[in-house]
């Protein structure tokens, strides 16, 4: 198994070249181009490819989309497991406050850094995604993300 680099702030975000670099700019591009060519030549043949075309784009981004939106489940089912047993007493009967969006950002967090930032969610000083991941001093990578 390769040894896997550190991750920060700056280095968290999962690119897949085959995906963002290639067929996602192409499946865009497709839609331009037979739209064009229907704007061109307004035939009931170049209208269905235009519909196709969409569709084929839509459907491809939902089949990236639905296994990122089950990995925040999981993450989310993680993360309050985790809480429950990190949180002192007064925090952890507000779990159920915390966004979908700040668990899986306080993933990031190690453990000794999880009770004072979510105290900090919770009192309303890191309102953003953004802000959370900035608050962390020693980033906690996830290297097993969809």
């Amino acid at each position: 198994m390769a040894e896997q680099q550190t991750q920060t702030l700056a280095s968290h975000r999962r690119f897949i070249p085959a995906w963002h670099f290639f067929a996602l700019p192409v499946l865009i591009i497709n839609v331009f181009v037979v739209g064009v060519n229907f704007g061109k030549n307004p035939t009931m043949a170049n209208a269905w490819t235009v519909v196709v075309a969409i569709a084929l784009a839509i459907g491809i981004a939902l089949s990236r989309n639905m296994p990122l939106r089950a990995q925040d489940r999981v993450i989310r089912l993680e993360e309050r497991i985790r809480l429950e047993r990190l949180l002192p007493a007064d925090l952890r009967g507000r779990l159920s406050d915390l966004t979908t969006g700040q668990l899986i950002e306080l993933r990031f967090a190690p453990d000794d850094e999880v009770p004072e930032l979510t105290r900090r969610v919770l009192g309303g000083e890191l309102t953003t995604r953004g802000d959370i991941k900035k608050a962390i001093r020693n980033w906690r990578g996830d290297h097993l993300r969809v």
